[in-house]
């Protein structure tokens, strides 16, 4: 190539910069207005509580937690949520972030929904009470300090990874000056459209997921009573759990069964024929024992009062392999409820006491956030606090 024909890199970015100002222009008008992207692919922002929690789970998801900068004050904390606020009311609807330099990444939000939570932290900077403290200590946990805790949380889903690394990319831009980031928890389900909604989704280790769920979202997961600036919101526990998959390799699949108390195949109790069955717990084999043991998880986990039950909306995980080809994968167990001590204590404490799962699964990670309700278009998440 001649001298004249060859690019430097700072003649590429000076041209660049004399092209800024008119590439932006028409980045605009090349991404998808909202208009356009409206349809099965946008999911709503503004409402009554956040999107996110009572939406169908997405394909992809992740979690991010920050902490605070110290000497941030609660007018900071406005400033900040305003800020991301707008980015996600933005991104969600298929337009890009302010300043946002990739805009054709945000033209189809593929379901976006983006969620924020308060830590305790957080309330410490507002100079409120929290309504949210961490779990107490439970006898099998194990966990480790980059996966737990956080001032605040953004947990971000969608149908497309590629879109969900975009946003997270302009929500943590929104940050840098007020927070750093603490940890980052990246989880997957099925694909989208792979199964009819409503399907409920398989864990590594082959089980069916969230099979009991609430359906009165109002009794068990909005927060009706407290705080004003609270309701209409929920509370979220996000605990990260290891699998030993090698070890659940090795046991057959009667041992499984016997742990879980279901059917692989289908999800049904060992006492049932469908996933939904209600389960037999009184009843007994030919030698007299329980069909579902005393110790099965489906026995542990449960909560008869569907008033208390805990909305279950977990992902997978998977960090890869170790030299010695072993796996670092497991479950970001995501749980909504209006109440944690009322309702996820008690049967995460059963859990902990006696449950045979407890010999392949281990609790690496926990944080509890308090998940303000939504907003009104001309307002912004968390303002009945901050405002």
């Amino acid at each position: 190539m001649t001298a004249a024909g060859r690019i430097s890199r700072r003649g590429l970015f000076a041209g660049g910069a004399a092209t800024a100002a008119s590439a932006l222009g028409s980045a605009a008008v090349g991404a998808a207005p909202a208009s356009a992207a409206a349809g099965p692919s946008v999911e709503p922002f503004h409402g009554t509580h956040q999107a996110g929690i009572a939406t169908p789970p997405q394909a992809h998801a992740v979690f991010v937690a920050f902490d605070l900068l110290p000497g941030t004050r609660k007018e900071a904390l406005g400033r900040l949520l305003r800020l991301l606020t707008d980015d996600a009311r933005r991104l969600t609807q298929g337009r890009p972030a302010l300043a946002d330099t990739e805009p054709e990444l945000a033209a189809d939000p593929a379901r976006l929904t983006v969620t924020f939570g308060f830590g305790p932290g957080l309330f410490a900077v507002a100079k409120v009470e929290s309504p949210i403290r961490p779990l107490p200590a439970f006898e099998t946990d194990r966990l480790r300090k980059e996966w737990s805790g956080g001032d605040l949380l953004v947990q971000i889903c969608a149908d497309d990874g590629l879109t969900v690394a975009h946003a997270l990319r302009m929500i943590v831009k929104d940050t840098r000056s007020f927070a750093r980031v603490r940890w980052t928890q990246r989880g997957f389900r099925r694909s989208a459209h792979l199964h009819p909604s409503g399907t409920t989704q398989r864990n590594l280790m082959g089980q069916l997921d969230g099979t009991v769920n609430p359906t009165d979202l109002d009794r068990a997961v909005w927060i009706a009573q407290g705080p004003q600036w609270l309701r209409g919101g929920t509370t979220l526990v996000l605990r990260r759990i290891r699998m030993d998959l090698e070890s659940w390799d090795a046991a057959d699949r009667v041992a499984r069964e016997f742990t879980i108390g279901r059917r692989l195949a289908d999800g049904a109790p060992l006492t049932g024929r469908a996933e939904r069955d209600e389960p037999d717990f009184e009843q007994v084999n030919r030698l007299g024992f329980p069909v579902i043991s005393e110790y099965a998880h489906i026995r542990r986990a449960r909560t008869a009062d569907p008033a208390a039950r805990i909305l279950r909306r977990p992902y997978n995980y998977d960090e890869g392999l170790s030299r010695d080809g072993e796996s670092d994968s497991g479950l970001l167990f995501a749980s909504y409820q209006a109440d944690v001590d009322r309702q996820f204590v008690p049967v995460q404490r059963r859990i902990a006491e006696g449950d045979l799962l407890n010999e392949w699964v281990t609790a690496v990670g926990s944080a509890v956030f308090a998940i303000p309700p939504g907003c009104a278009p001309e307002g912004w998440i968390g303002d009945g606090l901050l405002g």
